[in-house]
Order: structure tokens, then C-alpha cells, then sequence
């Protein structure tokens, strides 16, 4: 365990910060599997930039985003 009262510090920071980016994530993905279900037009602008913030702040990779983007454009729009 750390000794320095910085590291602790950086110990609870990381902590909170990977609790807030897994509940980002995860209702994300719940908002993804609520959409294909319902098919609502009006819910898909709302899970794009959902999926958008993601990436923004770097908890899913910009690839990824443009992945799960794609797969619900093809399913909205063909």
C-alpha cells in the first residue's frame, strides 16, 4: 500500500473515476440494447451521442463508437 498521501489521494481518484466511466459504459450499452428492442427514432439521437460522449472522453475507443454507430444506422436507416 502507498505511503504518501499524494498516491492515496491518486488511489481514491482513479477509484472514482473508473466507477463513473463503468456506469457511463454500461448504461450506454443498456440504452443500445433498449433501442434495438423498441426501434424508437427518437431514442437513437439519444443513444448516438451517448455513444459519442464515450469516445469524447476516451472510456470506449473512437473505433468502437464508429463500430456500434454503424451497426444502428444500418438497422434505423436501410
Amino acid at each position: 500500500m502507498a505511503n504518501h498521501s499524494s498516491s492515496l489521494k491518486r488511489i481514491r481518484q482513479n477509484h472514482t473515476r473508473r466507477l463513473r466511466n463503468k456506469y457511463m459504459y454500461k448504461s450506454t450499452k443498456t440504452a443500445i440494447k433498449k433501442l434495438l428492442i423498441d426501434k424508437n427514432k427518437k431514442q437513437y439521437s439519444i443513444v448516438i451521442s451517448m455513444i459519442d460522449k464515450l469516445a469524447k472522453k476516451n472510456i470506449i475507443h473512437v473505433n468502437k463508437a464508429a463500430r456500434f454507430k454503424r451497426k444502428l444506422s444500418k438497422i434505423f436507416y436501410n
